[in-house]
This record gives C-alpha cells, sequence and structure tokens, in this order.
C-alpha cells in the first residue's frame, strides 16, 4: 500500500483506481463478502437497511436533535464520506488527558503543536488531509452542531478552544461528505464535538470521576475533575448538569493551568412528536505558557521555562435554544438559536525581554439556523429534501498595548472593531433507489465584514458571494459494505486580520478549495473497517508576506493533497480462544504539496507524510487492559524545506516518533460501572519535541512519560 501510494502517485485517476481496487480486494474477498445479514451492526439505532433485497428502504425521520439534520444522515455505517466517530468508551480507554490526545488516533487528523500554546489545554491545534494544524483554522469546528469559534468567519482560529475533554460523550469527524450544511471553512472537514446526554429514564442519573497525572521527568502533576447529574421528570422535563475542571501543571516549569467547563441542558417534550431544548454553558482557563527553546537550551534542560511572564486566559458564556418536530413520516422541521459573548487575553514578552505586550480581545456572536426536511416517494424511488439558512452575526474588538518590564509604564492601546454579517442558504436533496444513494447539494454565502482601525481611522471592507456545490453517491453493496464517492467545494473568507491588507493593487479574495474522494466501509459484528483515498486542490490561500511589517496578506498560496485514509477494528469471536480481544489500526498516507512561489514542489510544513497507530484490547472477569501506540514520521517546520537546524531552533527538520501507552481497568464488583484505572503514557519516556514559529520561537518538548490514576464512580 505505501508503495502504491508514493510519490509516483501524480494524477487523480491513478490514486482512484487504487483506492476502488485496494477496497473492494479487501472488503469483497470470500472470507468478508459471504457474511451474514444478522451480523450488520450498525453504528448507530437509526441505521439504513441494506439488505440485498431491491426494495428501498431509507431511516425514518424521528426527533432526533441531530448535527447532521434529519435522522437519514445519522449513519456512520453508510454515511457517503469519509467519517469517524470516537465515542466516550474509547476516549476513556486511550488514556488521553486533551482532545489533542485524542484526535491522533482518528485517520486523516494530525496534531500540530507549533504555537505558543502547545500543549496546554486552552487552544486546539489539529489539521486534516495535509492542511495546517495551527489553531485548526481550515476546519469547521462544532460544538453540540454549533460552531465553537468565537467568530466563525472573522476569526475562525481556535487559540481559544472553550470544551475540555472530561464533558465529551464523542468527537465525530467528518473529512469530506459534510460540505453543504456546514461552512465557510470546511476543506478541513467538519469536527462535532457532542456533550453528555440527557438521561431518557426517570429518577437520579449521577457520576463522577477524579484523575491524577504524574509526569515522571519535568516535576509536573495535575488533577482532573468531573461530574454529571441528569433526570428525566414525568412532566415531559430532562435536564443534565456538567462539570469538568483541572488544576495543576504540565510538564513543563511554569506551565499551571486552571480550567472550569460547565454546562447545564435540558429538553421538553411538547408532544410525542415535538421538543424544545437548550443549553447554558460557561467556560473559563488560564494557562501559563512557557515558549520555545534554543537548541542549547533545550540540550541543558528540556523542562526549562525562560519566559515565566507568559499566559493565556479566556471566559466563553453561551446560550442555546432549539425546537424540533417530526410531523409524520415524512417531514421534520429544526430551529436553532444561539448567543454567546468571549474574551481572551494573552500576555507575551518580547525577545529583548524589555516588555510584555497584551493583547486582549472581546467577541459576541448571535447565530439563527431554520431546516426542514421532506420525503417523497414515487414509485421505487424515494428523496428527501432538505432546505435551510442560517444567519451568523459577530462583534467584537482586538486590542493591543506594551507595558515596560524596568518602568511598569503601559503604552498606548491601538484598537481594531471588526463586525460580520453571514447569510447562508443550503439545499440537499438525497435520492434512493434499490441500493444507490444519490446526495446532490449546494450551499450559497452571502459574507459582509468591516474592520475599523480606531487609531489610524481607516476602515476595511469585503463583501464575499460564493456558489458551493458538493454531490455524494453511494452503492449498499450488502448488509455491511457500502462503497461510497464525493465531491465538494469549500472556500475561506477573507478573515478580520487579513483586511488591513486590502488594497487597490492587493484585493484580497476568498480562499478556493475542491476535494474529491472515494472509499469503501465495512460495518459488520466483529469486523469494522474502511479505506478512503483523496485528492484536494486548494487555491488562492491567504498567507503573510514574510518580513514585511506591519504584517502583510497576499493571495499566494495554492496547494496539491492525496492520500489513503484505511483503519480496521478486529474483535474475536466469543467461542474462539482468543474471546475478549479486539485489534485496531490505522494508516494514513499524506503528500501535501506546495504548489506556488519559490518553494513550489516542496512538501507544506508541519505535517507528516506517515501516521499509523496500533493497539490491543483485552476483556476478562471485570479487567480490562489496553496497550496502543501512535507514530508519525518527519516533518519540515518552514516553506523552504529546512533540514539543518539552526542554533535558535526556529528552522530544520522535526524528528519523528513513536509512543506507547498501556491502561488496565478493574470494575468494582457490585457498583454500578464504577471502576478504577491505571495508567501509562509514553511508558518507554520516548523524547521528542515540536517547533514554535511564533514570537516565542523554539524547540518544545512533549509530553514524557506520565502515569496517571483514576476513580470513576456512577451513583
Amino acid at each position: 500500500m505505501a508503495f502504491a501510494v508514493r510519490r509516483s502517485i501524480d494524477t487523480v485517476s491513478r490514486l482512484n483506481c487504487f483506492a476502488a481496487v485496494a477496497a473492494l480486494a479487501f472488503l469483497a474477498s470470500p472470507d468478508y463478502a459471504s457474511a451474514q445479514d444478522e451480523e450488520a451492526q450498525p453504528a448507530k439505532p437509526a441505521a439504513s437497511n441494506a439488505s440485498g433485497d431491491k426494495q428501498t428502504t431509507l431511516d425514518s425521520i424521528t426527533v432526533s436533535g441531530d448535527w447532521l439534520g434529519s435522522g437519514l444522515q445519522n449513519s456512520v455505517k453508510t454515511f457517503p464520506g469519509a467519517r469517524t466517530i470516537v465515542d466516550k468508551q474509547e476516549i476513556e480507554a486511550s488514556g488521553a488527558t486533551s482532545i489533542g490526545d485524542v484526535m491522533r488516533r482518528v485517520p486523516g487528523v494530525q496534531v500540530t503543536d507549533n504555537s505558543g500554546t502547545a500543549g496546554s489545554q486552552i487552544s486546539l491545534n489539529i489539521g486534516v488531509r495535509g492542511l495546517t494544524g495551527r489553531y485548526s483554522p481550515r476546519s469547521t469546528v462544532l460544538l453540540d452542531g454549533i460552531p465553537m469559534a468565537v467568530a466563525p468567519y472573522g476569526q475562525p482560529q481556535l487559540s481559544f478552544a472553550p470544551i475540555s475533554l472530561g464533558n465529551i460523550e464523542s468527537i465525530d469527524v467528518v473529512r469530506s461528505g459534510g460540505a453543504v450544511r456546514y461552512g465557510p471553512q470546511n476543506v478541513g472537514g467538519v469536527i462535532n464535538f457532542r456533550t453528555r446526554d440527557i438521561p431518557d429514564k426517570k429518577g437520579l442519573t449521577a457520576d463522577a470521576s477524579v484523575r491524577e497525572n504524574i509526569y515522571t521527568a519535568g516535576g509536573g502533576s495535575n488533577t482532573q475533575y468531573n461530574t454529571f447529574l441528569g433526570t428525566q421528570l414525568d412532566n415531559g422535563l430532562g435536564v443534565a448538569l456538567l462539570y469538568s475542571g483541572m488544576t495543576g501543571r504540565d510538564w513543563r516549569d511554569g506551565s499551571d493551568e486552571r480550567v472550569n467547563d460547565l454546562a447545564l441542558k435540558w429538553r421538553f417534550e411538547l408532544t410525542p412528536t415535538s421538543e424544545l431544548y437548550g443549553k447554558f454553558s460557561y467556560y473559563d482557563v488560564k494557562s501559563r505558557t512557557p515558549g520555545g527553546l534554543t537548541v542549547a537550551q533545550y540540550n541543558q534542560d528540556p523542562f526549562q521555562n525562560t519566559r515565566p511572564t507568559d499566559y493565556w486566559q479566556g471566559e466563553r458564556k453561551a446560550v442555546e435554544v432549539g425546537y424540533i418536530n417530526t410531523f409524520n413520516a415524512n417531514q421534520e422541521f429544526e430551529v436553532r438559536a444561539w448567543y454567546n459573548e468571549a474574551n481572551r487575553t494573552s500576555a507575551l514578552i518580547n525577545a529583548a525581554g524589555t516588555q510584555l505586550q497584551y493583547q486582549p480581545r472581546n467577541y459576541n456572536t448571535t447565530g439563527v439556523e431554520p431546516r426542514f426536511t421532506q420525503r417523497f416517494t414515487l414509485g421505487p424511488l424515494q428523496q428527501d429534501i432538505t432546505v435551510g439558512y442560517r444567519y451568523i452575526r459577530e462583534r467584537g474588538d482586538d486590542n493591543s498595548y506594551n507595558q515596560s518590564i524596568a518602568t511598569g509604564i503601559i503604552g498606548p492601546t491601538a484598537t481594531f472593531e471588526n463586525s460580520t454579517d453571514a447569510h447562508s442558504v443550503y439545499i440537499d436533496d438525497r435520492f434512493a433507489l434499490g441500493r444507490w444513494r444519490l446526495t446532490p447539494g449546494i450551499r450559497f454565502e452571502h459574507i459582509e465584514s468591516t474592520r475599523r482601525d480606531d487609531t489610524l481611522k481607516q476602515t476595511f471592507d469585503t463583501l464575499n458571494n460564493k456558489a458551493l456545490p458538493a454531490v455524494s453517491l453511494e452503492y449498499l453493496w450488502n448488509s455491511s459494505l457500502t462503497l461510497f464517492t464525493d465531491y465538494s467545494e469549500s472556500f475561506g473568507p477573507v478573515q478580520n486580520l487579513q483586511l488591513n491588507s486590502q488594497s487597490a493593487t492587493n484585493p484580497l479574495q476568498p480562499e478556493v478549495a475542491k476535494t474529491f474522494e472515494v472509499g469503501a466501509r465495512w460495518t459488520s459484528k466483529r469486523i469494522h473497517a474502511e479505506i478512503t483515498a483523496f485528492n484536494m486542490r486548494f487555491d488562492n490561500q491567504i498567507l503573510q508576506v514574510p518580513g514585511v511589517v506591519p504584517p502583510t496578506f497576499q493571495n499566494i498560496g495554492a496547494t496539491h493533497h492525496q492520500g489513503i485514509e484505511t483503519a480496521i477494528d478486529y474483535a474475536f469471536d466469543e467461542d474462539s480462544v482468543l474471546r475478549g480481544l479486539d485489534a485496531y489500526a490505522n494508516f494514513t498516507y499524506t503528500k501535501a504539496i506546495q504548489e506556488s512561489g519559490a518553494t513550489a514542489g516542496l512538501d507544506v510544513p508541519f505535517y507528516s507524510r506517515i501516521t499509523d497507530t496500533m493497539g490491543l484490547k483485552y476483556e476478562t472477569h471485570g479487567w480490562t487492559f489496553n496497550l496502543s501506540t501512535t507514530h508519525q514520521t518527519s516533518q519540515y517546520s518552514d516553506l523552504q524545506n529546512t533540514v539543518n537546524e539552526n542554533a535558535a531552533a526556529t528552522t530544520g527538520r522535526v524528528p519523528g516518533f513513536r509512543t506507547y501507552n498501556f491502561q488496565a481497568d478493574w470494575q468494582i464488583p457490585n457498583w454500578k460501572g464504577s471502576s478504577l484505572t491505571l495508567g501509562v503514557n509514553n511508558f518507554t519516556d520516548k523524547r521528542y519535541y515540536t517547533r514554535n514559529v511564533d514570537g516565542n520561537p523554539g524547540r518544545m518538548v512533549g509530553a514524557p512519560r506520565m502515569v496517571y490514576v483514576q476513580g470513576h464512580f456512577i451513583y
């Protein structure tokens, strides 16, 4: 497989041919194609019936409130695109301490800790299929189906990501196939973090957990704690209180953190087919960020902190409300509205150590989205048309001022006021005939943005209008095998910080990307497997011009991304001698090449061509043992693909690495699933690093060996 996808893959036709042949050779082999229908295990209860008969059978429309809309799209098993869901059980078994740790296990996704907040809980740095991962700017990231970014259009970067791992029920990663309904920037897919569900049974549902993390190098330790309370009342009201917190420090000196993540979810059944639902949430975090080290400093002590004054902190308050009504088997209507206000501040010392720069920013965002689905039946043909509209209003201000270290005097404040009004209309139409599913769709974006410089009394405006088509085709080969292909277009509007660069000679245009993929997914009682080949062209990228002050942006970037994503999970039969054993692995090859300027033909920086995960899980007599490993190859840290590292550690190839984790979990007898867990992450104590290229650049050491113990108690 690796040989087939090396540099000889220069055309999409070769890539697609390989994927189709590999998928059919693996999944349609006699051992698997003969699987019985009763072995099919849908990823969700609403999965499509993919039996061999000619009758068209679709998912029923039910009150779902699912982020992808009606129940027609909810099944991972028959989803027409590359999609992975990591549920709470998998998250806990991974031993992960952060969202980034979990995301390393998803095919096609890489964690890129090359920002000043690397390793902390305040930011999210994930890239998909070779796209930049610094603050996750190329993906549409959602929290319970609502944009997570404080300004989804004006500042999609998640330098402040208001979610903690303890409150998450599942992470749904749609790498392609979800472009029509969500945007604007979804060239890197759509990622939805779903918080824990409200119980659907009467009586109190409650659990609590506490976990202590101890690093065997660097001297750090921290405590994570979670609490959940929920109930369903006789009058139709269901409520749930979620809290997740953290205190302590990470593996570097002066990396203290504090996290509070609180949410109150509710729903109220109006009729057997309709309900109101909503959520109130509050999140605050403060994280001290040690910054990068020179080669000499790293060799002396990779865990030291040369920037004890630096920190990031943020706060977010949000309210959401929705109404959903499944009128009958053929109609569903849903409307959602949300409002959030947030602020975040950073303090970073300059290279000379003479002054601190503070950058407080304030945001408030309002959104509303109605959606309607109608089913039509004409003989053997069924179709489901979904029409939706989304309006997002963003207002905020960016501020910056300096404070002298010697005198404490604070200089003048520079302020920019930002506003964006974005309207999005989308429609998709899912046709079902026998085993075939065809879904064409289109989204139209109308975006008006303004940025005002209060100091220079200058105003910068931009207007974006863009129609974005998409189409997917799937074939339900049998009850277990789904073949799919899809094409989509995505774009990223000009952002707040980029508007200043606009002029008559530099009229910035939105970034545009076109993605095509083909793949196959096998889902049965014992085997879950997938393979996807993708080809993506990302044109017109907006990049910062190096060495120009003040920061200037131009449409100068174009990249080409191709690759293969594979994953398999095999659970041994209950009647075999290996019953209780589950083996899993995934492998991703990505070739992401620059196509513009003097660096054309070189790799995109901060991306590894090969990543993989392998693991074994064994359950016996109330015990569960997990052994896993993750790996990534080396990557470049600049556009020029510099190999040799300089003394300042600001350029040079970043070596690849592999880490191993082990976990033992014991179910406490006669205590409703309560458990005690002991684990070791990076138990070989592999020393590795990434490279930060922000204003605090240099090497940043990765997490050393960590021992943790956790108690999870259900009441």
